[in-house]
């Protein structure tokens, strides 16, 4: 049985959505997205359509095709006799997925250094700067959306559009899972230190030319990110109380 966080209070107030030029759907999709990778629907909490819809003052068709992209993206399931739901976390999807990530982000670190612009070096090296005072500042809000930044303009300067597209399909869960690593209650303290080391690394190979160190740096970065999930996630008995987990199954 693969092991899950538990849920804490299913119930989030959701804001309503204002009318903007981008579509209406975009937005609600866009902000139960963020919900979900931030935490604020909590892993099992179901999504009540009406609910949704009081909350966000949008119509039914909308947020039906809102928690639709949400599955497609795994974010929701669709659970018999109850409904739509935020997915859980687990361990099996925690190794599965940074194993894609070490390959599709080694890929990135090499394609940047063969195809990035001078500018687009700046940028990488300024997001992460940014990634660093944030992680010092203890923000994990803010450090999420720097770092999420740095990835960004990684797989941007890469010029792929085929990875462009790979990384945006996995987008939201990669996300969570980077999200869960920022601001659990008992990540390792001095882990975004150790974060910041390897993609400062990264970075060092990758303006050295060097496509080789590049992956190989990032690549490792991921299997320690990858390392720490799996301790927050482990079912070892001797860290059952390291963890805030519980067994469901």
């Amino acid at each position: 049985m693969a092991q899950q966080i538990a849920p804490p209070n299913p119930s989030a107030a959701l804001p309503t959505i204002p009318r903007f030029a981008a579509p209406l759907r975009r937005q609600v999709v866009d902000e139960l997205r963020q919900s979900i990778i931030s935490g604020k629907l909590a892993p099992g909490a179901r999504l009540v359509e009406r609910e949704l819809i009081g909350m966000m003052g949008v119509s039914r068709t909308v947020v039906r095709e809102a928690l639709r992209q949400l599955e497609s993206e795994g974010l929701v399931a669709m659970i018999a006799n109850k409904g739509p739901v935020v997915r859980e976390l687990t361990l099996d999807e925690a190794k599965d997925l940074y194993s894609i990530r070490a390959v599709l982000e080694g890929l990135a670190a090499r394609l940047f250094t063969e195809n990035a612009s001078d500018s687009q070096h700046k940028q990488l090296r300024e997001a992460l700067d940014e990634t660093a005072k944030a992680y010092k500042n203890g923000n994990p809000e803010l450090s999420l959306e720097s770092k999420n930044r740095f990835y960004d303009v990684l797989f941007e300067g890469a010029g792929s559009e085929t990875l462009s597209s790979m990384i945006a399909k996995l987008h939201g869960r990669i996300h969570r899972w980077r999200a869960l690593g920022l601001s659990h209650p008992k990540r390792t303290v001095e882990r975004w230190k150790q974060s910041i080391r390897g993609l400062r690394a990264m970075l060092d190979a990758i303006e050295a030319g060097d496509a080789n160190l590049a992956e190989k740096t990032i690549r490792e970065e991921v299997t320690r990110a990858a390392a720490e999930v799996t301790r927050l996630l482990s079912r070892d008995p001797e860290a059952a109380d390291k963890t805030t987990l519980s067994r469901k199954g």
